[in-house]
């Protein structure tokens, strides 16, 4: 197979992670936290860490912007533009944590130690920009925000993030063959 041809077919598995990513966010997403119903729960990101793990944290962010763009102007329009750039941010955090870590060690304990790594910066990263971007997009004064760090965002992040890492362990080696055919 030529490298060109090489090319192509990994677009096109990205592009089919993506269109995954897309339709679960479409049929799957509930509030976890109920003192914070606009920080709903979805498994939109299981096939970016997917991606990731099979193609790198390049890819892995390249899935990120991509999926954030689409699902920002589609199904999570309501989050408008920042909705977008936290996607980007939250996700985009994991993947290049994660990705960089798994790349390095391509093992069981190695994706567990960036799953883990990627989820607790995930979640550190959400906190710090819940506190600076919320405030733009809401209007909410950041003393609004404060108490809301240690009881909701911290604890959404954790278990999505969580939840998230837990299925992409489960998954990956089982079609990380089709993936790297």
């Amino acid at each position: 197979m030529s490298s060109q041809q090489n090319k192509t077919l990994r677009i096109s598995k990205m592009a089919m992670l993506a269109a995954i990513s897309i339709v679960l966010v479409m049929i799957i997403h509930f509030p976890i936290i109920p003192t914070a119903a606009f920080l709903e729960y979805d498994p939109a990101d299981i096939p970016i860490f997917i991606g990731t793990f099979a193609f790198g944290p390049v890819a892995g962010v390249i899935l990120t912007v991509i999926v954030s763009i689409i699902q920002g102007l589609t199904v999570s329009a309501g989050g408008q533009i920042w909705g977008i750039i936290m996607h980007i941010i939250a996700t985009g955090s994991f993947a290049i944590v994660a990705g960089n870590l798994y790349t390095h060690n391509k093992s069981k304990k190695g994706a567990i130690i960036a799953l883990v790594a990627g989820a607790i910066t995930m979640t550190i990263v959400m906190c710090a920009c819940n506190l600076v971007i919320t405030p733009i997009y809401t209007g909410m004064p950041r003393s609004a925000i404060m108490p809301m760090i240690p009881t909701a965002i911290l604890p959404f992040n954790l278990i999505k993030a969580g939840i998230n890492s837990v299925v992409t362990f489960l998954l990956y080696k089982r079609i990380s063959g089709f993936l790297h055919k």
